[in-house]
């Protein structure tokens, strides 16, 4: 059985029509999904959209959406529209973001976020099985016994959910599909799948049917790889909030993680934030060095409980260069 792979765009800059033709190639290599980011720029359901009416077998993800800027029966409407226009090949990837871009950009209040994440998969999953929105089991709002007018293509679309933190892990064992870890040390995961485990037990769910599916940096350039993963990790620590800093300082990582803030912080040092990053990390959190290394890498890391990696694609660069990086890492068989 052919190992399943997947693949995701930067959100910044975002290159719709490259992306189009890398979505049509990966489509025609055999990998199992394409996933398509949302931040601040282009608008992901839209995007899913012209993919799919491009494309025959790959299934779409939202890679992913916050569950704050749309109410929970909006993004069941776009989940039943975007599954119907695929011919069932929608994945809904969701996270709650965070209080800077939920507030600052949406204008929404970032409150009860675990909460709020479990009433969009129940909302999702009772407006998708043709029920009333009454029966839902929501906790933040009351509704109506709405259900949707159009009768949706799957009631069982796959919900996944990006988490960091346990108790929004232990959620997904209980409701939803597939867990997308970020800046996950791999030889780590079985915290995670432990918690799950924890949440399916409460739930009468067997976790091995839940995806483990990492967003994941695979960079095939040798050296050089291996210089552009050391500022891609000091970015990751210093550069976007707390998570990540938090999340890596507990993984043993407490010193060097301080180390990396502090020099990312002050713009007179910045430059020697990627200098701090010690190989260890660089090895626990992406995979750098020539092709054939990555690829006997990210095969040796399934070991560890992944299902599906989700392949993050090079940004800034030319198509030739996505397209080898596509063709180099493509599912064998």
């Amino acid at each position: 059985m052919t190992a399943r792979t997947a693949i995701l765009p930067f959100w910044k800059n975002y290159d719709r029509k490259l992306y189009l033709e890398a979505a049509i190639l990966a489509d025609e290599l055999g990998y199992d999904s394409f996933w398509i980011p949302e931040a601040w720029g282009y608008e992901v359901f839209s995007l899913l959209t012209e993919i799919a009416v491009h494309t025959k077998r790959i299934r779409l993800g939202t890679g992913i959406v916050n569950c704050f800027s749309r109410s929970p029966g909006l993004l069941a409407m776009n989940a039943a529209t975007v599954d119907e226009i695929s011919e069932g090949r929608l994945l809904l990837g969701i996270g709650t973001s965070g209080k800077r871009v939920i507030e600052g950009f949406h204008a929404r209040e970032f409150t009860k976020p675990l909460t709020q994440l479990r009433d969009v998969i129940r909302v999702t999953r009772t407006l998708l099985s043709g029920n009333r929105l009454t029966d839902s089991g929501a906790k933040l709002h009351e509704y109506r016994p709405f259900n949707l007018a159009m009768q949706p293509l799957r009631a069982d679309v796959p919900i996944f959910v990006a988490a960091l933190k346990q108790k929004s892990i232990t959620s997904i064992g209980e409701l939803a599909d597939g867990w997308i870890p970020t800046f996950w040390p791999y030889a780590e995961l079985g915290r995670g799948h432990a918690w799950i485990a924890e949440g399916a037990a409460k739930a009468g769910r067997d976790p091995a049917a839940i995806t483990t599916a990492p967003f994941t940096t695979v960079i095939p350039l040798g050296d050089a790889g291996v210089a552009e993963a050391r500022q891609l990790v000091s970015f990751y620590i210093g550069g976007m909030g707390d998570y990540y800093k938090e999340l890596l300082s507990g993984f043993g990582y407490a010193d060097d993680c301080e180390r990396i803030d502090e020099l990312y912080k002050d713009p007179r040092t910045r430059s020697k934030a990627a200098d701090a990053v010690p190989d260890e990390m660089i090895e626990a959190l992406t995979i750098a060095g020539d092709p054939k290394h990555c690829i006997a890498e990210l095969q040796r890391r399934r070991e560890y409980g992944i299902d599906l990696p989700i392949l993050n694609l090079p940004s800034k660069l030319p198509w030739e260069m996505v397209e080898l990086f596509i063709r180099t890492m493509a599912p064998a068989g």
